[in-house]
């Protein structure tokens, strides 16, 4: 939050205004697609990150290096907290917050490196044929907001076509980092 961030490095902080969106940095599920996000990330990919909530991950993706950062999120009464947050964090050059659903976007923003999703599993389920389209041979899509429970499920669903590159554990959260096979 903006009152303990002072003496920080702001190229190395993501400063979030706690608000009605989701996404402080504090939750397992957005700790964990940063994890995996650091492993992927290279200098000018492009990113999609659904449902954006408050855009930590999309501001994360963009002081990773990314050139172009399209967060996309349903829920208008997130958009303002979102926009706020990227422009306290310096990245309003690269990222775009777009209203609407994920599915019909992503194709408009296609194509992309790597695709952040932290959503509940079966919305996650929903979007993957869209998730596939929009990356370019050798993307990555990074899943998180699946219970620890409802992992061996989320693999199941994903397989044959895709392989699990890598994971992230934390509580009762499971990330993962996929790629088509």
């Amino acid at each position: 939050p903006p009152w303990l961030s002072a003496d920080l490095d702001p190229a190395r902080t993501i400063v979030i205004e706690p608000a009605m969106a989701f996404g402080t940095g504090e939750h397992a599920t957005t700790r964990g697609v940063i994890r995996l996000l650091q492993r992927v990330i290279r200098p000018r990919d492009r990113v999609a990150d659904l449902g954006t909530g408050s855009a930590v991950l999309a501001i994360a993706a963009a002081k990773l290096g990314a050139r172009r950062v399209a967060a996309i999120e349903i829920d208008h009464d997130a958009i303002g907290n979102g926009e706020e947050n990227v422009a306290r964090n310096g990245v309003t050059d690269c990222v775009t917050i777009i209203e609407g659903d994920a599915g019909a976007l992503l194709p408009l923003v296609a194509p992309v490196e790597i695709i952040t999703a932290n959503i509940i599993s079966s919305v996650l389920l929903e979007l993957l044929p869209s998730i596939e389209r929009a990356l370019v041979p050798g993307g990555h899509a990074i899943l998180s907001g699946i219970l620890i429970a409802e992992r061996d499920d989320m693999i199941r669903a994903v397989q044959p076509g895709w392989r699990i590159e890598a994971e992230d554990e934390e509580d009762a959260w499971w990330s993962a980092t996929i790629a088509r096979r």
